[in-house]
């Protein structure tokens, strides 16, 4: 089973960026497609970006254009470069397999908070 670990997130003004890793404790970035996730309170978790094992993205629109999916297959590390932040990207952030209702997908890990406020 592969354990999946995100960090980077923290407290960041409006306007500002964060760059979120996702590290796997073995290769799976080309086995599965991937994505981020996030859960706001009070809200269910939403699948925000996703990435094929050959490299191809695919966005929610809330984020399209401002955050950017991305994977080193040599550090078994998944990214999250998010930019332009708002106050209503303020969540709980996952990465995990790709799934298009988040709800089907076990074994979540931790998450990272990021919190976007001045």
């Amino acid at each position: 089973q592969v354990q999946l670990v995100e960090s980077g997130g923290g407290l960041v003004q409006p306007g500002g960026s964060l760059r979120l890793s996702c590290a796997a404790s073995r290769n799976i970035f080309s086995i599965n497609a991937m994505g981020w996730y996030r859960q706001a309170p009070g809200k269910e978790r939403e699948l925000l970006a996703s990435i094929t094992t050959r490299g191809s993205t695919n966005y929610a629109d809330s984020v399209k254009g401002r955050f950017t999916i991305s994977r080193d297959f040599t550090k078994n590390t998944m990214y999250l470069q998010m930019n332009s932040l708002k106050p209503e990207d303020t969540a709980v952030y996952y990465c995990n397999k790709y799934a298009v209702i988040p709800g089907t997908l076990n074994d979540w890990g931790q998450g990272t908070q990021v919190t976007v406020s001045s």
